[in-house]
């Protein structure tokens, strides 16, 4: 007797043996443990304690760039030698040059205070005016912006003619304005172009005036940014001429 095997008893063929095959490798897989609350929790690197400041206090981990004594921690832009500006009443006042940090800083958080003069003269960019550059390059602007009109994206809160700030929540002159920065520094390839670029989050009389915005390049009061690669690097402090005074700062590296 002559057995003929036809496409269709082929394909019955071939389905049983895939079937077979699948049985017997579905028996063979072990079944996933049940998930529970422990296989998501890590308890090592243990997080590091850090105490909180309380009133003008820093917290325990942070670097006191000035505590209302003197200005130890700060140099002479120009030339390296001793910041001149007036320290008086726990405060010091704009004077004799921009000053910097003597220690360079990548990622951070700071805090500092700021005060416009009390005697109100000038308008627009001529009252009150100072800056804070970050890493010596990216500035913070510092304006008498109380009931002061002038281009938003120079206001106090903005980052300098890049991002105005979302809101003008600026106090009135002699009151303190209190800014907390949290800053990214940018990071280069080796062929010195931009990796990612520096973004920075700033809180003014703690409202957010600065939401995570990307800095273009260096602030320049004429003309584009243009990023070109460079470390760590110290804050800032410009003198405009401006009598702005400053008062507990503080820096922690993130």
């Amino acid at each position: 007797m002559t057995f003929k095997f036809t496409k269709k008893a082929a394909a019955i063929t071939l389905i049983a043996g895939l079937s077979a095959y699948n049985h017997a490798q579905a028996q063979e897989t072990p079944k996933p443990p049940k998930m529970v609350p422990e296989m998501t929790e890590f308890w090592e690197p243990e997080v590091r304690v850090v105490t909180p400041g309380t009133g003008a206090a820093a917290p325990s981990d942070a670097i006191v760039l000035f505590d209302g004594k003197n200005l130890s921690q700060w140099k002479a832009k120009s030339d390296g030698s001793e910041a001149k500006w007036q320290v008086k009443d726990n405060a010091f006042t704009v004077g004799k040059g921009d000053i910097s940090t003597k220690k360079d800083f990548g990622d951070f958080q700071l805090h500092i205070e700021w005060s416009a003069p009390d005697e109100v003269k000038g308008t627009s960019q001529g009252r009150g005016n100072s800056g804070i550059f970050l890493q010596d390059r990216y500035e913070l602007q510092v304006l008498d912006s109380y009931d002061n009109r002038t281009y938003a994206n120079g206001q106090a809160g903005s980052i300098y003619k890049q991002h105005r700030p979302l809101v003008n929540v600026t106090r009135k002159p002699t009151d303190w304005n209190v800014y907390d920065v949290i800053y990214t520094a940018p990071r280069f390839k080796e062929d010195g172009t931009v990796f990612t670029p520096a973004r920075v989050t700033v809180l003014q009389n703690g409202v957010v005036v600065q939401n995570n915005v990307e800095i273009k390049g260096p602030t320049e009061y004429i003309g584009l940014p243009e990023y070109k690669a460079h470390g760590k690097a110290p804050i800032t402090l410009q003198d405009h001429g401006n009598p702005v005074s400053y008062r507990n700062i503080w820096i922690r590296e993130l």
